[in-house]
């Protein structure tokens, strides 16, 4: 074929580079392209079968061969095979996907004088009718295939994906049924009725409710009968349970059509009502999560969860993710075919959103992956008021699927036969490559960006359009009608329902009864905790464990297996540990973490823990993962404590902190039992992640009365590294704190460390946990604890000096974190008895009672706060704010968190610990 390249398309060459891979191997190559080439190399030797013998030559067996193929016929074959590859590539920039209106001019290069082709060649007949399974064929009938396949009203882009098994079977899925796709009747029936019910929801509201915000999904009302076929899809491929994340925009429609969520719990939030058993201060009505049972038209069962979400549009998004690999690890054992997330998004927010990166590039790593999310975007064209010229730079607002070879359908909100086509592909696509895949449903919203917004300020021309647009139930059922796929007395009695069921909302006659949720082993565990009570910090719980635990736990952090040849310090560091373990009997920071981590899988407790550098921790002391030197094989010392318990999980992430924490967040809100940790890198990098911390972890329990025990450890403390690797900003967190939403901590002592990680779980409530977790003092030589004191006693929220004497004592500094041990070594050089250092190693909730046991012994003595932070961060004024208005020592205010000069850093550090002795 190289005679033919000279061909001024790129496809021509593509085309050529397949022929001559399948001429070393013929299963190089796709069927389609092998039939192909068959049949190109047979005319190529023989000819058409001519009608006359007119031109034949004899075979010199008195036989006569057909006529050979002029030389212009075989390169017109390539030019219709790389026609049809343009198709396949380019087609969906002529697809008919807008309802409103025509389509921008892409420029896709498709028509047939871009292939040295004409109107003359039409009826020709081409073998490369072959490559879309229509056999030999006519141009005329290989252009009408691939206008309906490719530029009706779906556009199908998948050509870039590398995998060439996903690109032939989505291939052959979409040439094939998109050419035959015809809904059955109960089908079709069934696509009405749910386009009854999204359209008779949102007129109802807005008869009832007149200017009231709903966010409503008119324009969009395919969404629900799209929604109504993944989840019933699905369940015919053994999905159980479906979780779903969207914002606000068609949610409350998705909570009643989807979720079976009753229309009067819906009025109940119209009306401002509040719940019975309202715990904290509730949140708006299109923010509420819901957990349902239902029942497929087949009679499968799923349970469904819609999960609660801010008004940061995608913000829920990892969070779902989260929440899905926990239950598919806990409730299905790690089989993903039994649970599905479902994440709706806005054109707007999926192409603007910076968060839709972050959880994309999750879906196919170890330790975040769910088996492939399906993602539906309701492609309202337009974004609060801002076009989507103005909105992105790519053509298409989904064209992120393509960072991880994810298909993407787009398909015009007004055909919801195709719209369902989409969504059982995309079912299907996700079952078969347990891959994301994603569909851009484009479609309009009726009105402003909510109710009460005017549209026509921004967008005059396009809301002139969409006045006098019928919605797709109305199209649709005049389609159904034309076609006569329903008759006309059907269609009147499905009418006249859809009338009685509005009147029926305005009566406020019942709903049919909901299907009881029937709560998983997930759910049973949160039901058997309980909210907690202010009493409940007046005392941590007992958290020791036994010496057995300590040394069946141990003898797996100093253990590798036989063969397994670590690195010379590695080597170093495991001796050490079996030193502090064996001898000694004083273990360190590193080895105190292991424990409690290892202590809590032996209860058959899951601990998760992922960040960036987690494995082996930014600076180089925990090594919960070892390597082999030689062949780097990975060795997880915590998974090996004995037969049967839980796998440590402990993952590198991905460089991002929004998208780990709210993964993590969503792990932790589904199992009560795991200990979940982030970490982050330093601890100032958690200003990445803050929405997550603001609209998640500090509110969700006040806003959605769900707990959430995840465990965030910020490495914080004053060593000279600059602005970016000194300062936690243990103050936002402080000043986030209220009604015991969350636990502060900032610890000094491995043995403290350890109860404070166990207690997360033996509490019977759930609460988050910051820690501002250490850097030098993981190695400094003080920062060790007996092994005894991991076996009994439990966390010390305050502790007391025992250098000092109580009736000398005439100064008390009261501290939190590294400066304890600057403020100590100044204490003991000195000899300093009377000076009592106290450390507060919980700030919030406040433990008011232990402090003030401790103090009491220091009647006569001033109380100083002396904190390194610079006096307007930190905790002073947190401190102020609960009733303890005590003079401080610090850092001057300043605007940047810390000094970048090494010296100037020394002498601030010094000029602390001076003040606080003079």
């Amino acid at each position: 074929m190289d005679q033919y390249s000279y061909i001024a398309n790129s496809d021509a060459a593509y085309v050529d580079q397949l022929y001559q891979a399948y001429k070393q191997d013929p299963q190089a190559v796709d069927e389609s392209w092998q039939q192909f080439f068959k049949g190109f190399e047979f005319s190529l030797t023989y000819g058409e079968t001519a009608n006359s013998t007119n031109g034949a030559t004899s075979n010199g067996n008195g036989q006569t061969a057909a006529p050979k193929p002029s030389a212009s016929h075989a390169e017109k074959e390539v030019s219709v095979a790389s026609l049809i590859k343009a198709y396949r590539s380019r087609g969906h920039l002529l697809a008919k996907t807008n309802p409103l209106r025509e389509r921008k001019d892409r420029q896709p290069r498709v028509d047939l004088p871009d292939y040295a082709l004409s109107d003359a060649d039409l009826d020709t007949v081409f073998e490369s009718g072959k490559l879309l399974g229509i056999g030999p064929a006519t141009l005329r009938t290989i252009m009408e295939s691939l206008k309906k396949i490719y530029s009706g009203n779906i556009g199908f882009e998948y050509m870039y994906i590398r995998e060439l098994d996903v690109k032939n079977w989505l291939r052959n899925k979409i040439e094939k049924e998109a050419l035959t796709f015809s809904p059955t009747g109960d089908e079709k029936k069934r696509i009405l009725e749910k386009l009854n019910e999204a359209t008779v929801f949102e007129n109802f509201l807005a008869t009832k409710y007149l200017g009231q915000k709903r966010f409503s999904l008119e324009g969009g009302e395919a969404t629900i009968p799209a929604l109504d076929t993944i989840i019933s899809h699905a369940a015919e491929f053994g999905v159980e349970e479906v979780m779903i994340g969207m914002a606000h925009r068609g949610r409350l429609n998705v909570l009643t059509n989807i979720l079976g969520k009753s229309y009067e719990a819906i009025f109940d939030g119209f009306e401002g009502n509040i719940p019975q058993q309202a715990h904290g201060d509730g949140d708006v009505k299109y923010h509420l999560g819901y957990s349902s049972l239902i029942e497929t038209k087949t009679g499968k069962k799923v349970n469904l969860k819609l999960a609660p979400n801010p008004s940061h549009l995608e913000a829920v998004n990892p969070v779902v993710e989260g929440f899905v690999r926990a239950q598919a690890d806990e409730e299905y054992s790690s089989d993903f075919t039994k649970i599905m997330p479902i994440l709706i998004h806005g054109d707007a927010a999926v192409a603007g959103q910076g968060i839709v990166y972050e959880v994309t590039q999750m879906a196919k790593l170890p330790g975040y992956q769910t088996g492939g999310t399906v993602h539906f975007v309701i492609n309202n064209q337009v974004g609060f008021t801002t076009d989507f010229d103005d909105a992105r730079s790519s053509i298409y607002c989904s064209d992120i699927a393509k960072i991880i070879d994810a298909p993407i359908f787009h398909v015009n909100g007004d055909d919801p036969e195709a719209v369902v086509f989409c969504a059982k592909l995309a079912v299907e696509f996700r079952e078969k490559f347990k891959r994301d895949v994603f569909i851009d449903m484009v479609c309009y919203r009726r009105y402003g960006h909510n109710e009460s917004d005017e549209p026509k300020f921004t967008q005059p021309t396009m809301y002139n359009i969409i006045d006098k647009h019928d919605n797709p139930r109305e199209l649709y059922n005049k389609l159904l009608i034309e076609r006569g796929d329903v008759d006309a007395e059907l269609a009147k009695r499905m009418d006249s329902e859809f009338k009685k069921q509005l009147q029926d909302r305005l009566d406020k006659v019942k709903q049919k009864a909901e299907i009881p949720y029937k709560p998983l082993r997930l759910d049973r565990d949160w039901a058997e905790l309980r909210f907690a009570e202010p009493e409940d910090f007046d005392k941590s719980p007992e958290t020791g464990v036994s010496q057995d635990v300590i040394d069946t736990v141990g003898k797996a952090l100093v253990t590798v297996p036989e063969g397994f040849k670590p690195l010379k310090q590695i080597d170093k560091l495991l001796k050490d540990r079996q030193t502090m373990l064996n001898d000694t009997k004083m273990v360190n920071w590193g080895t105190a973490e292991l424990l409690a981590y290892g202590s809590l899988l032996l209860e058959n407790k899951p601990v998760r823990l992922s960040g960036q550098d987690v494995q082996r921790g930014t600076f180089s002391h925990r090594h919960a993962v070892l390597h082999d030197a030689e062949t780097n094989q990975n060795y997880s010392s915590l998974d090996h404590i004995k037969e049967g318990q839980p796998k440590f999980q402990v993952y590198n992430s991905l460089l991002s902190e929004y998208g780990v924490l709210g993964f993590e967040y969503g792990y932790a809100m589904a199992n009560p039992q795991a200990l979940v940790i982030w970490e982050a890198q330093f601890g100032d990098f958690s200003n990445g992640a803050q929405l997550i911390i603001d609209q998640f972890i500090a509110a969700a329990e006040s806003k959605w009365g769900i707990m959430n025990g995840v465990t965030m450890l910020l490495p914080h403390g004053y060593e000279g590294q600059g602005p970016e690797h000194s300062n936690a900003r243990p103050e936002r967190y402080l000043q986030l704190y209220a009604e015991y939403n969350m636990i502060v901590a900032n610890v000094t002592t491995p043995a403290n460390f350890f109860h404070l990680m166990r207690r997360q779980l033996t509490w019977q409530f759930r609460k988050p946990l910051v820690v501002m977790s250490p850097k030098s003092l993981l190695r400094h030589p003080k920062c060790v604890s007996p092994l005894e004191d991991l076996t009994k006693g439990s966390f010390q929220e305050v502790l007391t000096d025992t250098y000092a004497q109580a009736k000398k004592v005439k100064r008390v500094l009261l501290c939190t974190g590294k400066v304890y041990y600057d403020l100590l070594e100044k204490q003991q050089a000195d000899q300093r008895d009377d000076v009592a250092i106290v450390r507060l190693e919980q700030l919030a909730p406040l433990p008011k009672k232990q402090l003030d046991a401790v103090l009491e012994q220091y009647k006569n003595a001033k109380v100083f706060w002396v904190q390194e932070e610079p006096e307007n961060m930190g905790y002073w004024t947190y401190l102020l704010r609960v009733g303890m208005n005590l003079p401080i020592i610090a850092r001057k205010a300043a605007a940047s968190p810390a000094t970048g000069y090494a010296k100037m850093h020394t002498q601030e550090q010094a000029d602390i610990v001076r003040r606080a002795f003079e």
